[in-house]
């Protein structure tokens, strides 16, 4: 492996994947001689940032080693075509010697918020080299599911049914947060160990974030407790504003709103008029049945008042008029 380039949003699974392709890249190679980190702060020419240093590390040959490794981190600074041409006429002819790892990352000043997609020039350079482009997104729903089964399966230690489902449970949508849980629990109990829900519950931390539909679907039950635990797990973990949540909320009313008296019978039909796949638009279509026009018109009423709310009419605290709505909501759903 001459170079690798690594995609994707999700933090850990990209510090694994850079911790792996160093790791085979080394080939027993003193690390301290033969790796070099370039950073955003390397990049800085200026006012501006250019790639060309990265280019000049992978040009040098090695000293006291075989090989070198050069890591070149935030490359996601680089958005633009013109901006990795140096690199991808290095990539023309790259330095035998040199192992280079391209992590496509943002930067971590305030000023690159957003991480731009990697340019094709840059993509098909790395794979006219035989090397290997690597995705670290895990996916949502189901992709990440299996993703997460995945990692079950390949772990070194054997996690029972009841310790997967509490871990499955705990982290919510922070999926890949498995990484390093299950690389601690394989240091503290030793490869092969079995481990029991009893065992991994000290090691969980705090609860992760969760889907939007789980909140919906607590509501929709009733269960106040359920809904009011998921409400804090998106604000916390989640890092959604009671706003932003509010939005979820009036979405969701607003869906069973429009089924309400409209004569539809089945999920397809139901999928077709609120522009959704089947299975949701099943749970919506229930939920409206259930509940009706009268209790449909109440839970808006309660949503548009704490809106208000949100906006100053009370001084609440944010989280406390959202905690107020859903226990309303749930308390309408269940009488």
């Amino acid at each position: 492996m001459t170079v690798v380039l690594i995609t994707g949003g999700d933090d850990p699974l990209v510090a694994e994947a850079v911790r792996d392709a160093v790791n085979a890249a080394l080939g027993g190679e003193d690390r301290s001689l033969a790796v070099e980190v370039l950073t955003e702060e390397d990049y800085r020419v200026d006012h501006d940032f250019e790639i060309a240093c990265l280019v000049d590390a992978a040009q040098t040959a090695p000293f006291l080693t075989t090989r070198r490794v050069v890591v070149g981190r935030h490359i996601g600074r680089f958005g633009r075509a013109e901006a990795v041409g140096p690199l991808v006429a290095y990539l023309e002819k790259p330095l035998p010697t040199t192992c280079l790892v391209l992590v496509w990352e943002r930067g971590v000043e305030p000023a690159q918020q957003r991480l731009g997609p990697v340019p094709k020039a840059l993509t098909e350079a790395v794979v006219g080299t035989g090397g290997d482009v690597l995705d670290c997104d895990l996916g949502r729903g189901r992709d990440g599911d299996r993703w997460l089964a995945r990692r079950f399966d390949e772990a070194e230690i054997d996690l029972d049914v009841q310790a997967r489902d509490l871990i499955v449970e705990r982290i919510g949508e922070d999926r890949s947060r498995v990484v390093g849980l299950l690389t601690s629990l394989s240091s503290v109990f030793g490869p092969g160990a079995a481990l029991g829900a009893g065992d991994v519950a000290p090691y969980l931390g705090v609860a992760g974030g969760v889907a939007p539909w789980e909140l919906t679907d607590a509501i929709d039950a009733g269960d106040v407790p359920s809904a009011l635990d998921r409400l804090h797990r998106m604000l916390g973990a989640g890092g959604r504003h009671p706003l932003g949540v509010l939005a979820v909320l009036h979405l969701h009313y607003e869906r069973l709103l429009r089924l309400d008296g409209s004569g539809i019978r089945d999920e397809r039909a139901a999928a077709e008029i609120l522009g959704v796949s089947t299975f949701p638009a099943k749970k919506v279509l229930t939920a409206s049945r259930r509940l009706g026009a009268v209790k449909i018109a109440r839970s808006l009423r309660l949503i548009a008042g704490a809106d208000l709310d949100l906006r100053g009419r009370t001084a609440w605290p944010p989280e406390l008029v959202a905690e107020v709505l859903v226990a309303r909501l749930a308390s309408v759903s269940r009488r």
